[in-house]
């Protein structure tokens, strides 16, 4: 799995993972049941991650949606 995005937004990690499954792309936001159990709080942020292969398609999405500055590095 590729990360794309960690944040502790929940809008804005509601709004990548919309634009993701309308594009087809099955993503998966990992660490939320670690974001309840620090009692939303808001130090413990959640990722949103695609499969590998789908990076680069996802990566254009996002950022012709706005979120360009919301990704991580590519490693």
């Amino acid at each position: 799995m590729h990360e794309l995005i960690r944040a502790n937004d929940p809008v804005l990690l509601s709004f990548a993972e919309s634009l993701m499954k309308d594009a087809g792309i099955h993503c998966f936001i990992a660490d939320q049941g670690m974001s309840v159990l620090e009692g939303s709080l808001g130090m413990l942020p959640r990722r949103l991650l695609v499969d590998e292969e789908m990076a680069d398609r996802a990566r254009r999405i996002l950022t012709d949606a706005g979120l360009g500055g919301e990704l991580r590095d590519r490693k």
